[in-house]
C-alpha cells in the first residue's frame, strides 16, 4: 500500500512539475518570437537601406534607395514588397533532414507591411536632397566663399549691373542724333543730298546681333550643340511627393546652407573649360544659371549677362576717365556730318564711348573664357582696347588670358548664387537624373522616385496563436 501511495504522489508532482516547464517553455516561445521579431524587423528595414543607389552614391555621394530598382515604375509598394521579403527570409522556420522534418518552433511569417511615410529626394521643394547635401559638405570652409560672393554681390548691386539700363542709354543718344539730323550738301546747283555720318560706332553696333558666342571664341565649332528634351526631367514634369516627411528629414535653408549647396555644385558639376568626364550636357552650371535646352543656349545666355556686367562696368569707368572722352570728341569731331553740324558732336561722342565700352566688354568675356581674370571695377591699366577697335569688333579681340580679378569660375558663382533658389535646386535635380540615366540599367531614373528615410508599420503571427506588431523608422541620418 504504501507504494501505492509513492506513485500517486510522484504523478501528482510531475504534473505540477511538467505545467510549470511547460509553462516556462511557452513563456520562452513568446519571448523568443518577440525577439526575432525585432530583430528581423531591424534587419530587413536595415536591408531595404542597403538597396542604395550605387550610381548616385559613386558620382554624386548621395544614399536614396530607388523605388523603381531598375525598373520603369517607381513606386513604394515595390519597397514594401521588398521589405515584406527580407522579414519572410529572417523567420522562416523548420529544417529538413533526410528522414524527418523538425517543426520551427516559433512559425512566424509576416502579416501586414505597410510603408506609413517616406521623405522621397524632391520633397519640400528639393530640401531632402539638399539636407543630405549639407550633411555631405559639413567639413566644407564656407566662410571665405560666402564672404567672397558676399562682397562681390554688393559690388555688383551697387554698380546697379543687373538693371541699369545701358541699352536705353546707348539708343537715346541715337535718337537725339536722328532727331537733330545729317546736315546737307549741294553736289550740284539745286541738288542737295545728306552728307553720311560714318559714325564709327554703328559698325560696332551692327555686330550685337552676331550673337556674343560668334564673337569672343575663335573655333566655335569646339562649342557643345548637345540638346536635351527638358519635359522629361523633373523640374519639367510632374513630381512624385513623400507620405509625410520624418522627423529627421528637416528642411533646409538661409545663406550658408545654400553656399554648401553651391560649393556642392562646383565639385560635381562641369562648366565651359572645366567639363566633367561622361555628363550628359557639357556646360552643368550654365544651365542650372540658365535652363535651356541646348549647351550652345545656356553658355550664350551666360555669356550674354556677362557681358551686360562688363559693358555696366565698363561704361561707368571709360565715362569718369578723360582721357578716352577726349579721345573719343576727337574722333566725333573728325567726321564731316559733326563738323557741318556741331550739335551732333556730344550725342556721337557718347556713342563712340559706348561703342568701345561694348568691345571693352567683348574684351573681357573672351578673356574670362579663356581662363583668364578680369575684376568687377576697371584701372586705366585694365583697360585692353584701343579707340579704334570699334571699327574692327572682332579682329581688335586680342587672346588675352591673365589678368587680376575674378576668373570665369568666380563669375558663374555670383550668378549661381543669384539664381531663384527654386529653380537653381530643381535645374540640379535635372543634371543629376540626366547623368544617372546614361548608366547601364538606369534609363528611367527619376529623382521624385527615390526616398532616403521611411517609416513602417509591421505585424507577425505565430501558428501558436500570438500577434505582435510595431512600428520603426530608419533613414540615411
Amino acid at each position: 500500500m504504501r507504494k501505492g501511495y509513492i506513485t500517486v504522489f510522484l504523478l501528482l508532482s510531475l504534473t505540477v512539475i511538467l505545467s510549470l516547464v511547460f509553462a516556462v517553455i511557452e513563456g520562452a516561445r513568446i519571448s523568443a518570437i518577440r525577439m526575432k521579431f525585432e530583430c528581423s524587423a531591424d534587419i530587413g528595414m536595415n536591408s531595404v537601406l542597403a538597396e542604395y543607389h550605387r550610381e548616385l552614391l559613386e558620382q554624386y555621394d548621395l544614399l536614396f534607395v530607388d523605388t523603381s530598382y531598375g525598373g520603369s515604375m517607381s513606386s513604394i509598394a515595390n519597397t514594401e514588397e521588398h521589405l515584406r521579403n527580407y522579414l519572410q527570409q529572417n523567420m522562416q522556420g523548420g529544417r529538413r533532414g533526410s528522414f524527418i522534418q523538425m517543426k520551427d518552433f516559433l512559425d512566424m511569417k509576416p502579416e501586414n507591411v505597410s510603408i506609413t511615410a517616406f521623405s522621397l529626394a524632391s520633397d519640400d521643394n528639393g530640401n531632402v536632397l539638399k539636407r543630405q547635401i549639407a550633411d555631405y559638405m559639413a567639413d566644407y570652409p564656407i566662410g571665405g566663399l560666402l564672404a567672397k560672393i558676399t562682397e562681390n554681390i554688393a559690388q555688383i548691386d551697387g554698380a546697379q549691373m543687373e538693371s541699369r539700363d545701358i541699352s536705353g542709354e546707348r539708343e537715346s543718344y541715337q535718337a537725339q542724333i536722328d532727331e537733330i539730323g545729317l546736315p546737307q550738301e549741294e553736289v550740284e546747283e539745286g541738288v542737295w543730298k545728306d552728307v553720311p555720318l560714318d559714325n564709327p560706332a554703328d559698325v560696332a553696333n551692327a555686330t550685337r546681333s552676331i550673337g556674343v558666342l560668334n564673337l569672343v571664341v575663335d573655333d566655335v565649332e569646339s562649342i557643345s550643340c548637345i540638346q536635351v528634351p527638358l519635359g522629361q526631367y523633373i523640374s519639367h514634369r510632374t513630381r512624385m511627393k513623400g507620405n509625410g516627411l520624418c522627423e529627421e528629414a528637416v528642411q533646409v535653408s538661409g545663406a550658408p546652407n545654400e553656399i554648401l549647396f553651391l560649393a556642392y555644385l562646383f565639385e560635381k558639376c562641369g562648366f565651359y573649360g572645366n567639363l566633367k568626364e561622361d555628363s550628359l550636357l557639357q556646360y552643368q552650371i550654365e544651365y542650372i544659371i540658365a535652363g535651356k535646352d541646348t549647351d550652345w543656349q545656356n553658355l550664350e545666355k551666360v555669356a550674354k549677362r556677362l557681358l551686360w556686367w562688363r559693358e555696366v562696368s565698363n561704361v561707368l569707368y571709360i565715362l569718369s576717365d578723360g582721357t578716352k572722352v577726349a579721345e573719343a570728341e576727337a574722333m566725333a569731331m573728325a567726321l564731316t556730318a559733326v563738323m557741318l553740324s556741331p550739335a551732333l558732336l556730344v550725342p556721337v561722342k557718347y556713342t563712340i564711348l559706348y561703342a568701345w565700352a561694348y568691345v571693352e566688354s567683348l574684351q573681357d568675356v573672351k578673356t574670362l573664357l579663356r581662363g583668364g581674370r578680369v575684376p568687377i571695377f576697371k584701372t586705366a591699366a585694365d583697360w585692353k582696347t584701343g579707340i579704334n577697335s570699334i571699327k574692327n569688333v572682332k579682329g581688335s579681340l586680342t587672346e588675352e588670358s591673365g589678368g587680376r580679378g575674378l576668373n570665369y569660375k568666380e563669375y558663374l558663382e555670383v550668378m549661381l548664387f543669384l539664381t531663384d533658389m527654386e529653380e537653381r535646386t530643381l535645374r540640379a535635380m535635372d543634371i543629376i537624373e540626366m547623368d544617372i540615366r546614361k548608366t547601364p540599367g538606369n534609363s528611367a531614373f527619376r529623382l521624385d522616385g527615390c526616398f532616403d528615410a521611411y517609416r513602417a508599420h509591421l505585424s507577425v503571427v505565430s501558428s501558436f496563436g500570438y500577434r505582435y506588431e510595431m512600428e520603426r523608422q530608419y533613414g540615411f541620418y
